[in-house]
């Protein structure tokens, strides 16, 4: 038996006892599960709480005596919540989608072409990334404002790719490192030209990492704030994260019921997606193409 393998036997079996088993496993992960869902599950539950019991000193506040489904109906039917969401979608799925085109060929340049300063191409784009949005918001804003784009959707489409695409690309040059490139090799002999090599090669053998790099920036997209803060006045034309701050609070009056729904509702998307493609999020994370 080699020394790793003797290394994890014995792992096993320390953890063969249950009370080894519950304090190294269970408890950290009890514990760990219950700061994560608290906040969706107090979302939950104050979004279904009537008026009298979320402004009540009395009874369980962890608990719902009475659940109603006012708030939700006062979101959707009083408020302009579903153009919200409808604008959101359209926003994070173009800006994801231009970006991820953007960034496969900022990363495929950088890691296959090997042109000169290459390296540091590739760690500028990085250093952009590191850019604070609540530094680039108020030059963009002169650019919008002179397009004739304010109040418009196309104001966070073309804006949400300053911050998507150096984080996307430098995700992507990662991925495609861990690719083959012997791969690439054997192609060119066969007289493959480069753009058939990324589009049959190397994008398929990508798809992991271009999952990974999607979900990051639709999650960006989706909630983005200051942008969609500055570059959009209108309430048609909002956001989930700007409609819900600035529509349901009115002065120091908190809409505590609607603003839970909406942010449960504005949360449900994105972790839905996540959940769906957790498999392929975490092999792009990591980089699965082996030699």
């Amino acid at each position: 038996m080699s020394q790793s393998n003797a290394a994890d036997q014995v792992g096993m079996e320390f953890l063969e006892s249950v009370p080894r088993r519950l304090v190294v496993v269970y408890l950290p992960l009890a514990a760990f599960l219950l700061v994560l869902l608290f906040p969706f599950y107090w979302m939950a539950i104050t979004s279904v709480k009537p008026d009298n019991e979320l402004l009540s000193r009395e009874g369980n506040p962890f608990w719902v005596v009475k659940p109603t489904l006012m708030h939700f109906h006062k979101l959707l039917f009083e408020t302009a919540y579903p153009e919200w969401l409808w604008n959101t979608v359209v926003v994070s799925v173009v800006a994801t989608a231009a970006s991820l085109a953007a960034s496969v060929l900022a990363a495929y340049a950088i890691e296959r072409l090997r042109f000169d300063g290459s390296k540091q191409v590739g760690l500028s784009i990085f250093l952009a990334y590191l850019v604070p949005p609540s530094i680039l918001f108020i030059p963009l804003a002169a650019i919008v404002f002179k397009l004739g784009l304010f109040d418009t959707r196309w104001a966070l489409i073309l804006t949400y790719p300053t911050f998507l695409i150096p984080f996307c690309t430098w995700l992507l040059m990662g991925y495609f490192r861990s690719i083959p490139f012997e791969l690439e090799e054997c192609a060119l002999i066969d007289g493959a030209t480069r753009w058939q090599i990324l589009v049959k090669i190397v994008l398929p053998l990508a798809v992991p990492g271009l999952i990974s790099a999607g979900i990051f920036a639709f999650t960006l997209s989706w909630n983005e704030f200051i942008y969609a803060l500055t570059f959009i006045s209108s309430s048609e034309n909002k956001t989930v994260p700007v409609g819900v701050v600035t529509e349901l609070v009115e002065g120091d009056v908190y809409h505590w019921g609607p603003l839970m729904a909406g942010a449960l509702l504005g949360s449900l998307p994105v972790a839905f997606i996540y959940s769906f493609f957790v498999d392929h999020y975490v092999s792009g994370l990591t980089g699965s193409v082996k030699e």
